[in-house]
């Protein structure tokens, strides 16, 4: 089965499905990652900082609320919001 075709089959599943496929997938990644050299593992490593440079990248979307830095927030006074009369009860 195809990566393809296992991806468009998951919505027709079960959540217990889906579950109990993503626990066997973590599965088989935590036994690689264990299995690997040192070298193999900086490699990796390697990869996964040269592919995370782009969500570093300046207008990233990791990086967009950083405009909001130095803007003043609201200040809410200290008061128990649960004794408040703007509480809202279920």
């Amino acid at each position: 089965m195809q990566i393809k075709e296992i991806l468009q089959a998951l919505p027709s599943l079960s959540i217990s499905d889906r579950l109990k496929i993503a626990e066997s997938a973590l599965q088989l990644v935590i036994q690689e990652k264990h299995s690997l050299t040192k070298d193999e593992e900086k490699r990796q490593l390697g990869l996964a900082a040269v592919t995370a440079i782009a969500d570093y990248a300046p207008d990233s979307e990791l990086n967009i609320f950083s405009d909001l830095e130095g803007e003043d927030f609201c200040d809410y006074p200290d008061e128990d919001l649960h004794n408040s009369g703007n509480y809202v009860q279920r």
